[in-house]
């Protein structure tokens, strides 16, 4: 089945060497997901000290059963060997993240899809504005969301004036909604597990442990003794 994803790669705030870490996994994840014919395009990247690291990136996969891929590389990621720029340091121990992001489903407007209806003015204005039927309301049919205009006694400036606030709730919406995302980006960098990782690279040449990234995925599927 054709899937769309986006996962987050993340140092976690952690040392240099981690965004190192991030860099060699993007590499190697992309490699990955291109034999398996998964599209991939990087959505957002954030730069580390050198063009050899990576802080955080995002990155979309478009593909068949895009989730079954991925799933082995949810959680945390160790690589363990030699700190590339501080040969002195005892550490051996490095861990990231690797997240999948929930992507926001933005409202998509189309003016098609707006209803209008008008209703009598009420307030200030005399008999005129009472009498009269000019004031309009917008309704966006795909979410019942209304917006409303009675400031002119012109109908067809309240439906302009109805239009553009419509608009604008409705942009309001998706401006909190990026919000959410961007929040939930920024708990993957706090929430990173050191430790229980599901994939393990070792060495300077960065190097798939053998098995690594079956266990948690087999594991689920052995039932429970009765």
């Amino acid at each position: 089945m054709m899937e769309k994803k986006v996962i987050q790669i993340t140092s976690g705030r952690g040392p240099r060497e981690c965004e190192w870490v991030v860099a060699k996994t993007l590499a190697f994840f992309l490699v990955q997901s291109k034999k398996k014919g998964v599209k991939t395009r990087i959505v957002d990247q954030q730069a580390g000290r050198t063009s050899q690291e990576v802080l955080s990136v995002t990155v979309e996969l478009t593909g068949e059963n895009v989730g079954d891929i991925i799933g082995p590389w949810l959680g945390s990621i160790q690589w363990i060997g030699q700190s590339p720029f501080r040969k002195n340091h005892k550490r051996k121990n490095w861990f990231i993240g690797f997240f999948e992001v929930k992507k926001q489903k933005l409202i998509e407007f189309n003016e098609k899809e707006v209803k209008y209806q008008s209703m009598r003015s009420s307030g200030s204005g005399g008999q005129h504005v009472n009498k009269v039927s000019s004031a309009v309301r917008a309704i966006h049919l795909p979410t019942g969301i209304q917006a409303v205009s009675m400031d002119s006694r012109s109908q067809l400036q309240n439906k302009k004036t109805a239009l553009l606030r419509l608009k604008e709730k409705l942009s309001g919406i998706n401006l909190e909604k990026n919000k959410d995302a961007v929040i939930d980006k920024w708990s993957n960098h706090l929430e990173l597990e050191r430790g229980n990782p599901v994939m393990v690279f070792v060495g300077e040449r960065f190097k798939l442990k053998k098995s690594s990234g079956l266990r948690t995925r087999r594991a689920s599927r052995v039932s429970a003794p009765r």
